[in-house]
C-alpha cells in the first residue's frame, strides 16, 4: 500500500514539475518578447508619444506658407502641368523644409 501510495505522489509531482516548467517557459518567452519590442520600437521623446512636438502656432504657420506658397503656383504658373508638378513637388518637399527652417527639438 505504501508503495502504491509513494508511486501515485511521484506521479504527481513529476506531473506538477512539467507544468511549472511550462509555465516558466511560458513567462520567459513573454519577457523575450516584451524586451525585442522594446529594442524595435522608437524612443518616445514625449508622455504622448510623438517622437517630437510642434506648437499649436508652428503647426498653423506650417499649413499657411504651404498653402500660400500653393496658391502662388497657381496664380503665376500658366502651364498646368508644371502647376501639378510643382503642387506635388511642394507637397513632398513640405516635411523636409519644415525639419530644416524650425530643427528638431527632443
Amino acid at each position: 500500500m505504501s508503495k502504491e501510495r509513494a508511486r501515485r505522489r511521484a506521479e504527481r509531482l513529476a506531473v506538477l514539475e512539467r507544468e511549472k516548467a511550462a509555465r516558466a517557459r511560458k513567462v520567459a518567452r513573454r519577457a523575450w518578447g516584451r524586451v525585442l519590442l522594446k529594442k524595435l520600437a522608437p524612443p518616445r521623446m514625449g508622455s504622448d508619444g510623438r517622437l517630437y512636438r510642434r506648437n499649436r502656432r508652428q503647426r498653423i504657420g506650417i499649413v499657411v506658407v504651404l498653402l500660400i506658397a500653393i496658391a502662388a503656383v497657381w496664380l503665376f504658373i500658366p502651364e498646368p502641368a508644371l502647376r501639378i508638378l510643382l503642387t506635388v513637388l511642394l507637397v513632398l518637399a513640405a516635411p523636409a523644409l519644415v525639419v530644416v527652417v524650425l530643427g528638431r527639438r527632443s
